[in-house]
């Protein structure tokens, strides 16, 4: 029997993680037919803290799945991105690369976080997310999957798609025991209201200002009136939640343009998101028989690019597709690694390079998968 038949009746699927990742799987499974069932340790699935950028290659899997006008009503079309010094000057504005073979598609859609997922979840049956499942023992075999949780609950599946993240258990268990690497760099995230007040108004550019150690992302969010503002330092200390008092991030933005200081004096230590900054180095695989990685439990990356979110989900449309077109899980399993970790491991190294005053451009990815040559 071919998998796809199998895929339209009784193919089940545990998805073990209820971020990007995990919700883009259920969504792109559900679009072939395939019964997926999202699983979070969490009671509640949300995200804070930041914007993100959605690319084209990113945008066309919502419209293969039927939710490209629900997401793009919560977005901005960006089409320049800078990268500028402290005092506000500009060292590059570029716009954004050709992806994909349509040359109208040089851009690049700001979105919420928590837009996002709330859009992901409501195209998920009710029936299909369960919330407070901490998954403690995967057993594997031959014919099916058994997943054990925490709460005394047990489910069979014919396949588990490990979407839990960085620190994933699934991958320590099955695929690999590498740690996280730490970048010695901490983020401080939040997000601001009202950007006109800082005097951007309805500007759609994404800005990185350097100055030394120091870095500042503005991800501007006009549609809600709101900026993501991110500032990153290097630092030593490795913990995953640092902590740091409002007087020392502001002293971080001291030598910044106005704008900048004036949206770092409007934040209190508890409106930020603190973190260290990890990623991990490429994994020889992803899948055993039956247990795949998707996102960052796969290929965790750091935020310099902006590219985790747009991998994860390509991720779960690659492995939608091969399922979707296999004779069994373990050949979907294959097509889905040799299509999309040539393209991640790419983008991990690319992830590294942070923007500096030095920088040649804004988009190192230009080099290896610009469509059309400038």
């Amino acid at each position: 029997m071919r998998l796809q038949g199998k895929a339209n009746s009784s193919l089940t699927v545990a998805i073990i993680g209820g971020g990007f990742g995990g919700a883009a799987a259920a969504v792109a499974l559900q679009s072939v037919g395939i019964k997926a069932d999202l699983y979070e340790q969490a009671t509640s699935i949300k995200e804070v803290g930041a914007g993100i950028g959605m690319r084209p290659p990113t945008c066309r899997y919502f419209k293969q799945w039927g939710i490209y006008d629900a997401i793009m009503n919560k977005t901005t079309e960006s089409y320049y991105m800078e990268i500028l010094k402290a005092n506000g000057d500009v060292i590059i504005r570029e716009q954004w690369p050709l992806l994909t073979d349509d040359e109208n598609e040089r851009w690049s859609r700001l979105i919420h976080r928590a837009d996002f997922i709330e859009t992901f979840m409501d195209h998920i049956p009710a029936e299909n997310v369960h919330l407070g499942y901490k998954a403690v023992k995967i057993i594997e075999h031959d014919d099916l999957v058994e997943v054990h949780f925490e709460n005394g609950q047990k489910v069979e599946v014919d396949l588990v798609v490990g979407a839990d993240g960085i620190r994933s258990n699934i991958r320590k268990e099955f695929i690999s025991d590498c740690e996280p690497v730490p970048a010695k760099a901490h983020a401080y995230r939040a997000v601001v209201d009202g950007m006109d007040k800082y005097g951007f108004a309805t500007d759609e550019t994404f800005r990185v200002y350097v100055d030394g150690d120091v870095m500042v992302y503005l991800l501007p969010l006009p549609h809600r009136n709101q900026i993501s503002f991110d500032v990153t330092v290097k630092s030593e200390d490795t913990s995953w939640r640092p902590d740091i008092t409002n007087e020392e991030i502001l002293d971080l933005v001291k030598n910044f343009e106005p704008r900048v200081r004036k949206i770092a004096e409007s934040l209190t230590i508890e409106d930020y998101t603190c973190r260290s900054l990890f990623d991990i180095e490429p994994l020889e695989n992803w899948s055993t028989n039956r247990i795949t990685l998707l996102g960052d439990a796969a290929h965790a990356m750091l935020h310099h690019q902006g590219s985790g979110a747009n991998m994860a989900i390509q991720d779960a449309g690659a492995l939608a597709e091969a399922l979707r077109d296999s004779d069994s899980i373990m050949e979907a399993l294959q097509k889905y690694q040799a299509e999309r970790k040539p393209i991640t491991d790419v983008y991990q190294r690319l992830s590294r390079q942070e923007p500096t005053q030095e920088s040649q451009t804004a988009f190192p990815e230009k080099a290896t998968f610009e469509k059309v040559a400038e």
